[in-house]
């Protein structure tokens, strides 16, 4: 974090909004790296709970999340003012990647939550004619939509591109010229296969990344090769042990990102904790300006996440589609094994699968080191002829590791 933010300005109007910041250790500490953090324990005893001030009040946007450690669902408020830079930043960011390219017509196929909440607005405020879809219809009828629309640009999140793939004859004759990914990890690996499917360039397709609790953090720019941070942000990185004895040192060049909003009211967003693993955190010029960037999102930590401190679904699928195209990847952990799953791959082909495996285990050193100290007995790789898509529908989410 750096000074300019005013980071005593900021402490002290966070804790005019949210009392009990004054009793956290370090609340008014001099140095900016000395505050308190805001991790998940924080908010859960502050503000994930039914005695939030926040809930009594009836002029506050509110939005639902699936739920935090403790299992319970996540209520997340927005003001006037939130509501209003969220979207300010967001058509902004949606300007950049977009261009003047003169798009007319997208389709928003999302889950939920607040980036399917205010979709339609912005980009109706950029002049386009927007349709919707939703992850909870059978792939099917995404795939029949998607033929008549013909839209330009499509705005989803990996899990549900990856059904659609799977599902269509010709993904091509969509007619999609331009994608843009929000809310799950994107390995450059696989979104180069789904551009190929769609029959566009690989800087055709912009992952975003975002939270419910602080908005639109950062896009990923092509001619620089990194995440680039929006507006209103600073960003920091903090070893993963910071957080405490349940989490493992990560690799060198790993740091769990931390945000600092300016502008955000309704959340306590003064070094609050992502739990997120960037990887390459720094800042660089952008057309003359410091900018904040990185380079990847790569996994999230968390104590109930198991081997999640090590393993990478975006290491994982980086590796596979070294090796494959047209298929979708799903990865399991059960007991001490890991099993990857391969959606559209022959059983036949048991000299592929070998190939796949051993790409696993030696070009992702992690997994390597699990192996041999015990921790994973090993790995296989499972050809799946058919696709489940009610299973993958059941959750809007699938980029990650599943546990059983």
């Amino acid at each position: 974090m750096s000074e300019p933010a005013g980071s005593n300005a900021l402490a002290e109007r966070t804790a005019q909004r949210f009392p009990w910041y004054r009793g956290l250790p370090g609340w008014n500490a001099a140095q900016p790296a000395s505050l308190p953090l805001i991790t998940a324990s924080v908010l859960e005893a502050f503000y994930y709970t039914d005695h939030n001030p926040l809930a009594l009040r009836g002029d506050l946007y509110r939005y639902r999340t699936s739920g935090t450690s403790a299992g319970v669902r996540k209520t997340i408020f927005y003001t006037e003012r939130d509501e209003a830079a969220y979207l300010r930043i967001k058509e902004k960011v949606f300007r950049e990647i977009l261009g003047n390219r003169g798009y007319r017509t997208v389709v928003s196929d999302m889950g939920t939550g607040h980036a399917e909440a205010t979709a339609v607005s912005v980009f109706r405020s950029l002049g386009m004619e927007v349709h919707t879809l939703s992850y909870r219809e059978p792939v099917g009828r995404h795939v029949e939509r998607l033929h008549r629309i013909r839209p330009e640009v499509l705005y989803t999140m990996p899990s549900i591109l990856d059904r659609i793939l799977l599902a269509a004859e010709d993904p091509r004759a969509f007619g999609v010229r331009q994608v843009v990914l929000v809310g799950e990890i994107a390995s450059p690996g696989w979104m180069r296969q789904a551009a190929a499917r769609l029959g566009i360039e690989p800087d055709a397709i912009v992952d975003t990344y975002g939270s419910i609790e602080i908005g639109t953090i950062a896009y990923y720019d092509h001619r620089y090769g990194r995440y680039l941070l929006a507006e209103g942000l600073e960003a920091e990185g903090i070893g993963a042990e910071t957080l405490g004895e349940a989490y493992e040192p990560l690799p060198a060049g790993e740091q769990v990102l931390v945000l600092t909003s300016t502008v955000r009211e309704a959340f306590p967003a003064l070094r609050y904790v992502t739990y997120d693993v960037v990887r390459d955190l720094r800042t660089i010029m952008v057309a003359g300006e410091p900018r904040q960037s990185f380079g990847s999102i790569v996994k999230r930590i968390g104590p109930d996440l198991k081997h999640g401190e090590k393993i990478s679904i975006y290491d994982i699928e980086n590796a596979v589609y070294r090796h494959i195209r047209d298929a979708g990847v799903r990865v399991n952990v059960s007991g001490n094994g890991l099993r990857v799953h391969l959606y559209g791959v022959s059983e036949a082909d048991e000299a592929l699968l070998g190939r796949v495996r051993e790409e696993l285990q030696n070009r992702i050193p992690e997994i390597g080191a699990m192996i041999r100290g015990g921790m994973l007995a090993g790995i296989e790789v499972v050809a799946e002829a058919g696709f489940d898509d009610e299973r993958s529908r059941s959750a809007v989410k699938n980029k990650k590791i599943f546990y059983t």
